[in-house]
């Protein structure tokens, strides 16, 4: 008694094959709503950046945050500083009120990896411990790939890339980028800054910034800063500010009297009690609105300002303003980061990429098709189908998952039609042997598959291991291999050792009726 034609095997293996069709169609026929395959920076052109992260400003930048802490907290407290400055390397102070000294105290404990140094005459003098240090420049890394990928989103780039490499420096890769206007606009967006600052002008030294040195300025814990709209205009501020971007909760484009294009901002909770108590003890004087150290206004404060709210002016465009606003509710860049190298690949080139590549694949397809049915007769034809299926699964599971398929993706795909009959032709060698042997149709078949497994298994998920081990340690065009290379490994364990064993049960009456083992293995046996 032969088991039945629609065995378990291949009713798996049909439903998989139709499956794979359908999802697979929508790639094909971009018309067809429907998941589809995602095409890398270099089958669709598009920019190739890797930047550097300057870390050392961002030790900098947290220095700034901690002087502005040790402010608003002295302020609020009614404590007496003096000589409250910002360095690299430090931040640096001397306590009036001896009295103070423990409350002082008390609040700088609470700040993590602070190394606090003072005097007999109360002068403080701040620093952060090495792992502090290691860990902000870290933190700043992190955070500018996290910053970049939300800014990018926001753009509206369909699939960019946005990568940790190394340890200082993220690479970037914009699908889709065909336009040198288009380039421009995205690099500007990725390198701003965006670090909004609200700074106390020096009201009393104001009017001789023109005449002053920027080591003068610091010498009176001031910074000299330029205008926005006008680069000849300066500005002398307290160079601690009084609240910074993180406190920024959104950003959104508005427009003024004059109809002209302004970036409305909120601020959190904290930020609102910051501006508020600030603006309440500086009525009658200037809050310079600082964006990437760059003054774009400096109004004079008229009264308490509640509600955490504020606008910043400076004759963008609707355009420029859009963008503004996408970095500044994105969050702000720790530290600026630079070009260190960059590629543009245009739609022309990643369309012969493609070209090139179907036809590797269309010949080492044929090829392998020809190979199989001349050798081994329609058990070469059977294992042609399953390796059909196979690369609709492929394209069906990356299609599904929205995975972006690279050059080296498509080398892997190629390298996968070679590799799925691999399977079929242990499988069809352990049956020929059987055969030889003198053992029926059937036996030599379930005896076949028995045999050939573990070999199968050996060589499948070694290869499996490599390409799992080249997706977690690669890169972007190394990752696609590997996603190419580990669903055709699965699928061809499925198409291979399920379905093609499959359509044999279910053939089993006709191959034993036919009596021609040449016709369906490829032998001739006496």
């Amino acid at each position: 008694m032969h088991k039945s034609r629609w065995n378990y095997r291949v009713i798996i293996f049909i439903f998989t094959m139709i499956v794979g069709i359908v999802l697979s169609i929508p790639s094909f026929v971009p018309s067809i709503n429907g998941p589809k395959i995602k095409l890398g920076l270099d089958l669709q052109g598009g920019l190739h950046m890797l930047l550097g992260v300057e870390v050392k400003q961002a030790v900098k930048s947290k220095y700034k945050s901690i002087a502005s802490s040790i402010k608003y907290f002295t302020d609020d407290n009614d404590i007496v500083i003096d000589n409250l400055r910002v360095d690299k390397k430090d931040v640096s102070f001397t306590l009036l009120d001896n009295s103070e000294e423990k409350n002082l105290d008390n609040m700088l404990s609470k700040i993590k990896g602070l190394v606090v140094n003072k005097d007999k005459k109360l002068n403080y003098k701040i620093t952060l411990t090495k792992s502090e240090i290691k860990k902000t420049e870290q933190y700043a890394v992190n955070q500018a790939v996290d910053t970049i990928r939300n800014r990018l989103d926001q753009f509206g780039l369909s699939d960019p890339t946005v990568a940790k490499q190394g340890s200082t420096d993220v690479l970037v890769e914009l699908p889709g980028i065909k336009t040198q206007a288009q380039e421009q606009r995205a690099r500007k967006l990725i390198a701003k800054a965006a670090h909004l600052q609200l700074m106390a002008v020096d009201e009393k030294r104001a009017d001789q910034v023109y005449n002053m040195s920027n080591q003068e300025a610091a010498s009176y814990g001031d910074v000299i800063l330029h205008g926005a709209k006008n680069s000849k205009e300066e500005y002398l501020v307290k160079a601690v500010p009084i609240l910074d971007g993180s406190m920024l909760t959104d950003a959104r484009v508005g427009f003024d009297n004059m109809n002209q294009p302004v970036i409305n901002f909120t601020l959190n909770s904290e930020g609102a009690k910051i501006f508020g108590a600030f603006t309440a003890k500086s009525i009658g004087k200037h809050l310079a609105i600082v964006l990437d150290n760059k003054v774009y206004s400096a109004p004079v404060i008229r009264e308490r300002i509640g509600g955490g709210s504020g606008q910043i002016s400076g004759g963008f465009s609707v355009q420029e303003a859009h963008d503004v606003a996408i970095a500044l509710r994105s969050g702000a860049l720790l530290a600026p980061v630079k070009l260190l190298e960059k590629r543009s690949i245009g739609p022309s080139l990643g369309a012969e990429s493609i070209r090139q590549s179907m036809i590797a694949l269309i010949s080492g397809f044929v090829l392998v098709v020809l190979f199989m049915i001349s050798y081994y007769g329609y058990a070469g034809f059977i294992a042609d189908i399953a390796l059909v299926v196979n690369l609709f699964i492929i394209i069906a599971l990356m299609a599904l998952f929205g995975a972006t398929l690279t050059l080296p993706g498509m080398a892997g795909i190629v390298l996968t039609v070679g590799m799925s009959v691999d399977s079929n032709v242990i499988i069809n060698e352990r049956i020929r042997e059987l055969l030889r042997e003198g053992k029926s149709v059937a036996v030599a078949i379930e005896k076949g598959y028995a045999n050939a497994m573990s070999a199968i298994l050996d060589a499948n998920i070694t290869t499996l291991i490599a390409a799992v081990i080249l997706y977690a340690y690669g890169t972007g065009p190394i990752k696609g291999f590997a996603v190419t290379m580990s669903i055709g490994i699965l699928a061809s364990m499925l198409t291979a050792i399920l379905g093609t064993h499959g359509i044999y049960q279910s053939l089993m009456p006709i191959i034993e009726r036919a009596k021609n083992l040449k016709i369906w293995f490829g032998i001739k046996v006496k």
